[in-house]
């Protein structure tokens, strides 16, 4: 393992081994307990072991994550916002102990760096989440995140690496902190303003980009995620020609476009910080940071999780600590009568505005209505039309949930049969029972089997859906949390309706053809939904369905209503 100090930033860690210590790490592998990364793992390995986090030199033990989470500080004082731990289950934990080393591998089983273990501990994750999202909620992404996804023990220690992750795509964009260092210095450029993204860039961040060059006298890199970032959002693929389009737009000599493998938290004011930190890694002297910048927005009541300029006020606490200058934006609007953008701050109050949000810029690729040229550029608009066709020509995922007997069942093969006799697309029935036969025969009925079970059923769905096909899933579904995870698989890809067939749990007893409930009721069946086990009724439902009053022909015809009124189906 060395230390770099190329010419741009700080001392750079660089934790990739060669030779003869790579060759006594392979042999040693044999012998070591091996641990699969997670995405999210894999997207931090990738930043430790090319230095993008420097100094950091490997995952947290338990020290430094305890003062992480309290004073936003290493140990020795150096700041770091944001704990950087690798999280495992319980009989990989047990297999640890301090001075044991274990194999990081890739899903394929590609061993690719060493962790020489130097604690293993159990986090308060309800802690770590008031401290370094200041939230509980688990309607923060991140807190979500970390309280159902994250494993129970974290293992802290050194890392050895031995190859670095592979990527096939856009491989000439995914510079290590050194060889973009060594690219701008190859280009004369000793002050580099940096633009932190994880959306399509369209004719306001161009322009806001262009300003915040001229304002810090440098050249400018676009610097997008293309590892974790916010459930829903578009696709690193698509984002990525779209940035490779509008940097034609950009004067010769201005602009770079560079990859950035990072697993975003969306921690808000501290992963700003975080984000300031990996830039200056990355050889840059500056960082745009504008309005609500990693923020994940607002919860189910509309409230922000974070004040709007909150990152930029800590950032300013922090600055001559940084070592990196920060450039701090406001929202930029179209002013029509003038056809230029101007910072929001900058406006009369008799100014006419214009400007299109996410979601209306959403519902125009869906519709395929126009996207007017004053908003983004054509070629972009070409990109995301490409990947986001309108709904008509998207596949999508009708998920039925309800109790045991709510005639769930009956009502998706009605559904199917109105479906195949339109036409235009394929279609897959996964039915509760059908599945848990063919697909999920060795799953018992535990919560954990459950989840999984949704899941599988999930990931089916969401690959159909992709595809332009159409998935009908009918299983019980009861959490919440897990039918949500499935429509952040499909919506992905394609279109999402949950339809809740809300059938009182004394009319399914009464149907009970099965004689489940009997047996639930009896104590012979264990954990029986509805009985022993709780149903959480959806409160994100399309459509709710009481079959007390609709015949499965009544309810079929108004989910099909529904498709044709949000523009997946035709009349």
């Amino acid at each position: 393992m060395t230390a770099l100090t190329p010419p741009h930033g700080g001392t750079l860690v660089n934790l990739n081994v060669e030779g003869t210590r790579a060759l006594e790490l392979k042999n040693q592998a044999k012998d070591l307990p091996s641990w699969d990364l997670t995405p999210r793992q894999l997207c931090d390995l990738e930043l430790l072991l090319d230095g993008g986090f420097s100094p950091l030199r490997g995952f947290m033990t338990e020290a430094d994550y305890t003062t992480v989470c309290a004073d936003m500080r290493l140990t020795d004082g150096m700041l770091w916002p944001i704990p950087i731990t690798l999280d495992v289950d319980a009989p990989t934990a047990g297999s640890l102990e301090p001075g044991s080393a274990l194999a990081l591998r890739d899903p394929e089983g590609v061993m690719l760096a060493v962790l020489h273990v130097d604690d293993v501990y159990q986090p308060d994750r309800m802690a770590e989440a008031e401290r370094v999202f200041g939230s509980t909620s688990t309607e923060h992404p991140g807190v979500d995140h970390l309280m159902r996804r994250t494993h129970p023990y974290y293992v802290g220690g050194t890392v050895e690496g031995l190859q670095r992750p592979q990527h096939h795509d856009f491989t000439s964009l995914r510079l290590t902190p050194a060889q973009l260092r060594e690219r701008f210095a190859s280009h004369g450029w000793d002050r580099v303003v940096a633009f932190q993204t994880r959306n399509p860039m369209h004719r306001a961040h161009q322009e806001l980009t262009l300003r915040a060059a001229r304002e810090a006298d440098a050249a400018l890199l676009i610097h997008p995620v293309v590892g974790m970032t916010k459930p829903g959002d578009v696709d690193h693929y698509t984002r990525v020609r779209c940035y490779e389009a509008l940097l034609e737009e950009y004067p010769d000599h201005l602009a770079e476009l560079s990859l950035l493998p990072l697993a975003m938290r969306m921690g808000g004011p501290r992963e700003a910080l975080w984000h300031a930190i990996i830039r200056k890694n990355f050889g840059c002297t500056h960082l745009i940071v504008g309005r609500d910048h990693a923020g994940p927005g607002s919860d189910s009541h509309g409230t922000p999780f974070y004040g709007p300029y909150d990152a930029q006020e800590l950032l300013q606490q922090h600055t001559d600590e940084l070592g990196i200058e920060m450039v701090p934006f406001r929202l930029m609007v179209y002013l029509p009568d003038e056809d230029r953008y101007a910072p929001v701050d900058e406006v009369p109050d008799s100014a006419t505005t214009a400007s299109i949000s996410g979601t209306e810029l959403r519902e125009r690729l869906m519709t395929g209505a126009e996207i007017p040229s004053w908003f983004t550029f054509p070629a972009v608009v070409r990109e995301l039309r490409r990947t986001h066709p309108p709904r008509s020509e998207q596949g999508f995922t009708v998920f039925f949930t309800g109790l045991s007997g709510s005639g769930k069942s009956t009502i998706a093969n009605v559904l199917q049969t109105k479906l195949l006799e339109l036409g235009g697309r394929s279609l897959t029935l996964l039915d509760g029972d059908l599945v848990r036969k063919h697909l999920s025969s060795e799953l018992g009925f535990s919560k954990e089997h459950r989840d999984l079970n949704i899941r599988r059923i999930g990931f089916v769905a969401a690959e159909a859906t992709k595809h332009g096909g159409i998935a009908v899933c009918a299983p019980i579904a009861p959490y919440a949390h897990t039918r949500q995870e499935v429509r952040d698989m499909v919506e992905a890809g394609g279109g999402f309706v949950l339809v809740h067939v809300a059938t009182p749990l004394e009319v399914c007893e009464e149907r009970d053809r099965k004689g489940l409930y009997a047996k639930a009721r009896a104590g012979i069946i264990k954990e029986f939904t509805g009985i022993s086990d709780p149903y959480e009724e959806p409160t994100d439902a399309e459509l709710t369905i009481d079959t007390v009053t609709s015949s499965p022909e009544e309810a079929a015809d108004r989910i099909i209503g529904y498709l044709i009124a949000e523009g997946y189906l035709t009349d």
